[in-house]
């Protein structure tokens, strides 16, 4: 008796799997309430359409149908109200309205269902408005070519017609008619650069859809280039732009891509542009993180890439969490030069974020305000033709004032001279004879740093021949 009711047991959990099973595969995607994968209404028809899935639900519509026109409305359904049910109705619908209506789950995309719903209206065949600016399609190298003129009528006949030429029909060879696409060349050829519409005839009457113009694409991409040669700095909690800059030949077309360390989180954003010259065509990518962490430090890669071209560029960046200044002597606090050098610079180690201002003082008072022989270079300072009156205390004050960071350090410089004597550079008079057991005063004056030690020696004057 144990064993039967064990067995029972176990068939019955066997059984909820299953059906638990059965359960989940159904609705792996959403199910809509329609059983076809096209509709065709006629205009101003409500649409309604009903959606059931076992996660949250969420709508995609044609580009022509703004967000507003739209109601939808979600509940929680099934037997145990474990399953979520979403209502979209378009009271009014419209021929532009006229593409894809997809129900997926909001946090799965990727699974979905979609219904193609046409709205006819005689008026109005194609799904584009008629009006008579051009949109531009560009031909590319072994890749077909596609016009966009969508109908709102599945049945519709439709021709091509090239401006100027002839008109073309499709032969399901080369020349592919889609209704929800429009005509697709499959190995276009020079034929097909210029302008093109696509033509329909209702009631006696031709509709023709806008006019492209089809160009042929050129891939030459010159240069690539970003805003900043050098390694970025910032600090935590900045913005970050960057300007991906490329100069291309005429009617080439690219493709940026960008690689940082943000990017798998989303942690920036990228805009697109570009400016024609009469000779070339400038193309920019901006890219800008709002806020910057140390996580986004690192290596930041532009790629720029037409057809089988590419070039790119990168840039270092470094995020500190706080603005700092480090100031130390490079060689110790005492410096030694010898007067007469061409130039001699001070440069002590200093490296601080943001850059600072950086003002050098000599014995107290503003360097180059004493000499204009004194110049700063960057960091440094630089005399130039040293002379003994360069020596003395230089003290360089780094400041950031808008973080109220403020460090200074002082260096001495000790200025040798070479020893000189003073009567050397006069014409000495001669003496001449002095009477013997005279005295007589001899004078040496000499400098020089450090100061010179005088030593004085007797030369005999050479024996006169008898």
């Amino acid at each position: 008796m144990m064993n039967f009711i064990l067995i029972s047991v176990l068939c019955g959990f066997y059984g909820v799997l299953a059906k638990d099973k059965d359960h989940k595969g159904k609705f792996n995607v959403p199910l809509l309430d329609v059983q076809t994968r096209q509709l065709v209404l006629d205009a101003n028809q409500m649409l309604m359409l009903n959606c059931r899935g076992r996660w949250q639900l969420t709508w995609t519509f044609p580009a022509g149908l703004a967000r507003d026109q739209v109601e939808v409305s979600e509940s929680r359904c099934g037997r145990t109200s474990h399953h979520y049910c979403s209502q979209m109705k378009v009271s009014r619908i419209q021929a532009q309205h006229t593409g894809l209506f997809r129900c997926r789950y909001q946090h799965r995309p990727q699974k979905h269902t979609s219904v193609y719903v046409y709205v006819t209206d005689s008026q109005w065949p194609f799904v584009e408005d008629a009006d008579m600016s051009a949109d531009v399609l560009y031909m590319k190298e072994k890749e077909p070519l596609v016009i966009p003129c969508r109908v709102t009528n599945p049945n519709v006949t439709t021709e091509l017609v090239k401006s100027y030429s002839r008109s073309l029909s499709p032969d399901q060879r080369n020349i592919i008619w889609n209704s929800r696409r429009g005509f697709t060349i499959r190995t276009p050829t020079f034929f097909y650069v210029g302008l093109f519409f696509c033509q329909t005839t209702g009631d006696k009457v031709k509709h023709k859809s806008r006019k492209y113009f089809v160009h042929r694409l050129v891939n030459k991409i010159k240069d690539v280039y970003l805003n900043s040669s050098e390694p970025v700095q910032a600090l935590k909690g900045e913005r970050l732009v960057l300007n991906c800059t490329a100069t291309a030949e005429l009617n080439t077309r690219v493709n940026f891509t960008w690689d940082y360390p943000g990017k798998s989180v989303s942690a920036g954003s990228t805009s697109k542009m570009l400016v024609r010259h009469p000779t070339h065509t400038l193309f920019y990518s901006i890219l800008s993180i709002p806020k910057l962490q140390r996580s986004d430090q690192g290596r930041y890669m532009c790629r720029v890439t037409s057809g089988d071209q590419s070039q790119q560029a990168q840039v270092n960046v470094t995020v500190y969490d706080r603005p700092f200044i480090r100031l130390k002597p490079r060689n110790g606090f005492v410096m030694t030069v010898q007067a007469g050098e061409k130039s001699y610079r001070i440069s002590p180690k200093l490296r601080a974020f943001p850059a600072p201002e950086v003002i050098w003082l000599k014995d107290g008072m503003v360097a180059a305000d004493q000499c204009s022989r004194y110049h700063r270079d960057g960091n440094s300072l630089v005399i130039r033709d040293v002379a003994e009156e360069d020596a003395g205390k230089y003290t360089v004050l780094v400041r950031i004032q808008e973080h109220r960071l403020y460090q200074n350090l002082t260096l001495t410089l000790v200025v040798y001279v070479s020893p000189k004597i003073g009567e050397k550079a006069m014409l000495l008079q001669d003496l001449g004879s002095v009477p013997r057991g005279s005295r007589q005063a001899l004078r040496c004056t000499s400098h020089g740093v450090p100061a010179p030690h005088i030593h004085w020696r007797w030369h005999p004057c050479p024996s006169k021949g008898l």
